[in-house]
């Protein structure tokens, strides 16, 4: 299902006029691309603010109605304020279906628990990347991309060429020649040092063994001299 979001055209510009639209709770923004001009824009602060936790909102074609003249548009660009939880401005792109779209999806790890780096050898997963640059039609774009971890072993790698793409979904950065780790499973320090001082223990274990052993015979030898005295 795709996102709507309501938008009125904005007349006054300048910093004094983004000011006082966000005193109003508005939020000044714009739209660009395409044939037509850009046109600044305001939507209301809460509505946005609220859309904005979808993760889906940063990575799909969306559609906003500019008082009832609906757009498809990519997000493209936000600011927030430094410390308070507010939207300071938005920028919309307008979507050309016929021209390919570069865009950043999220990525969705499954089966990390039952790999074997995690399930066996105790490793965790170590996520190099938590988003990925693509390049498709609008009509391709997907919400995320999905990375299979299910026979990931420790210290080994998921690279960008063993990623299963959607139809019609490229990786500019494989035609450049990069093929970066994706994630990786890492064994960490604490159960290399448990394995460690486990395998001390058992070494230390074995050596009164070996001692014993040693006086038990020599015993022995002392007691047969004896008997042959």
């Amino acid at each position: 299902m795709q996102i709507e979001i309501s938008a009125n055209k904005r007349v006054l510009q300048g910093k004094g006029a983004s000011r006082r639209l966000r005193g109003c709770g508005k939020v000044p923004g714009i739209i660009y691309g395409g044939k037509n001009k850009a046109q600044s824009i305001e939507l209301d602060h809460n509505n946005l603010y609220h859309k904005l936790k979808l993760e889906a909102f940063h990575a799909s074609i969306l559609a906003i109605d500019l008082e009832g003249k609906k757009e498809q548009v990519l997000l493209r660009d936000l600011q927030m304020h430094p410390y308070k939880l507010q939207v300071l401005h938005i920028d919309f792109q307008r979507v050309d279906q016929k021209k390919k779209i570069h865009m950043k999806v999220p990525l969705h790890f499954i089966n990390a628990d039952s790999s074997p780096g995690v399930k066996t050898s105790g490793g965790i997963v170590s996520h190099v990347f938590t988003e990925l640059d693509i390049s498709c039609l609008p009509k391709d774009l997907p919400e995320f991309i999905e990375v299979d971890l299910i026979n990931l072993a420790a210290n080994s790698s998921v690279h960008l060429r063993d990623l299963t793409m959607p139809p019609g979904v490229e990786i500019p950065a494989l035609a450049k020649g990069g093929n970066q780790p994706v994630a990786t499973i890492v064994i960490p320090r604490a159960v290399v040092s448990e394995e460690s001082e486990s395998e001390e223990e058992v070494s230390a274990s074995e050596i009164p063994t070996t001692v014993q052993k040693e006086e038990d015979e020599k015993e022995d030898e002392d007691k047969d001299s004896g008997k042959k005295k």
